[in-house]
């Protein structure tokens, strides 16, 4: 698996505009707020699920209305296309609260 060109880094900005890359290592993330802990939950299952279908799987953590996600493809080493595809799914995971 190839690390994402600078051109595909460079449309990363416009592709997930909400997400933003680590300055300590090659991964984007993107933390989310919720009504209540239901709701962020309920948000982890479609992510987790959309995750599973695309064969690859965020970093991330929950605590109470608040969901962090980190993506990164670990066997690249670095951001790829994976992470690029699954940053946009998750963003059209997001529910209206």
């Amino acid at each position: 698996m190839q690390t994402l060109t600078p051109s595909e880094r460079d449309a990363l900005s416009q592709q997930c505009p909400a997400w933003r890359v680590l300055p300590d290592r090659d991964a984007l993330t993107r933390d989310f707020k919720f009504k209540d802990f239901t709701a962020a939950w309920a948000f982890m299952t479609r992510v987790a699920a959309l995750a599973e279908r695309m064969d690859h799987h965020p970093e991330w953590s929950n605590t109470y209305n608040r969901v962090s996600i980190t993506l990164t493809t670990h066997d690249a080493p670095g951001l790829t296309r994976r992470d690029a595809a699954l940053a946009a799914a998750i963003d059209q995971a997001i529910t209206p609260e």
